[in-house]
């Protein structure tokens, strides 16, 4: 998706040991449902390579209506669509035209640039549909961050599921419980969709650099403080966390290593360099980029009045 104005997430650091801070995302309303941004924050604004992170819905798209994400343009990221409920329908540049249902994933990496597009497929619009899900982006490292763009759809049935003792859930991206996932990534990444039965724990280890939890459902306790969902609990490095739920839950465990060197961010463009992020924006606005073949008669301006914001301090 193409990055939208929202304010700032509220934070806090009361928390227990295990935790660094807690980030409560701020709101911002499209319409027919509403997107909560966690990520970046102006004190935390990666997790490991995850750049962004925002949660669309739940909401109900009525008849007549669909999500229309017009052409955009990305360099320097790859992005990270994964449904809870509905789909999309991703075009791009390079000609891919794809359908993502719950539990798939869809990975764009941008490299020297990508253009496009989500929208709610034209054969669903007949009748309300429900959305629901989270996307987020991750950093390339410095050596491929212009390399060539790519796109990978891996169906749900493809990634590893865990089952045991009232705790279960889907692995997808890097290691988890001696369980392995098939996608590739540029840089060590850890992305798993986690839930428990009311009463359950599970024990998360101290298996990579930095990591947070993202509650999407349910009511967790870690350390003695209880949190609600919609939040991002940013966990301490080096320690194992035991979480355990209060409710039925679902969360998102996201994560990995710190990166490479500093990154800065403008629009939907990331880079290690300012220089490049304003010849993106400079071939944006001269029709430099690559088209959507098929989906090429609008697109998303280039916002005049957004900064280029340093993301991150190695």
């Amino acid at each position: 998706m193409s990055i939208h104005p929202s304010i700032d997430p509220e934070t806090s650091t009361d928390c227990p040991e295990q935790v660094e801070l807690t980030i409560i995302p701020r709101t911002s309303d499209l319409g027919d449902f509403e997107v909560k941004r966690a990520l970046p924050f102006k004190t935390k604004r990666m997790v490991g390579p995850f750049i962004f992170w925002d949660q669309a819905g739940p909401g109900e798209i009525l008849a007549g209506k669909g999500v229309d994400v017009r052409p955009h343009p990305h360099i320097g990221l790859s992005t990270v669509t994964y449904l809870f409920d509905g789909s999309l329908d991703h075009k791009d540049s390079l000609g891919n035209d794809m359908r993502i249902q719950p539990g798939d994933i869809n990975l764009m990496t941008a490299g020297k640039g990508i253009v496009h597009s989500e929208r709610t497929g034209q054969d669903l619009r007949g009748h309300s549909n429900q959305l629901f899900g989270i996307q987020s982006w991750l950093a390339q490292p410095e050596k491929h961050e212009h390399g060539a763009p790519s796109f990978e759809h891996t169906p749900k049935g493809d990634l590893p599921m865990f089952e045991e003792n009232g705790v279960e859930g889907r692995l997808i991206m890097g290691s988890f419980g001696g369980l392995k996932s098939p996608i590739k990534t540029q840089w060590d990444t850890l992305y798993v969709d986690i839930c428990l039965e009311a009463g359950k724990s599970i024990k998360l280890e101290k298996t990579t650099e930095e990591r947070a939890i993202y509650s999407v459902m349910g009511d967790i306790e870690i350390g003695g403080v209880k949190y609600p969902p919609e939040q991002m609990m940013v966990l301490k490095p080096g320690v194992d966390v035991v979480v355990k739920a209060l409710t039925p839950v679902r969360m998102m465990l996201l994560g990995g290593a710190t990166m490479d060197s500093p990154r800065y961010i403008y629009w939907n463009f990331v880079s290690s360099s300012k220089d490049c992020l304003e010849q993106a924006k400079e071939d944006w606005k001269n029709n430099k980029f690559p088209i959507i073949p098929n989906d090429n008669d609008e697109f998303i301006p280039l916002p005049d009045d957004r900064p280029i914001t340093l993301v991150k301090e190695k």
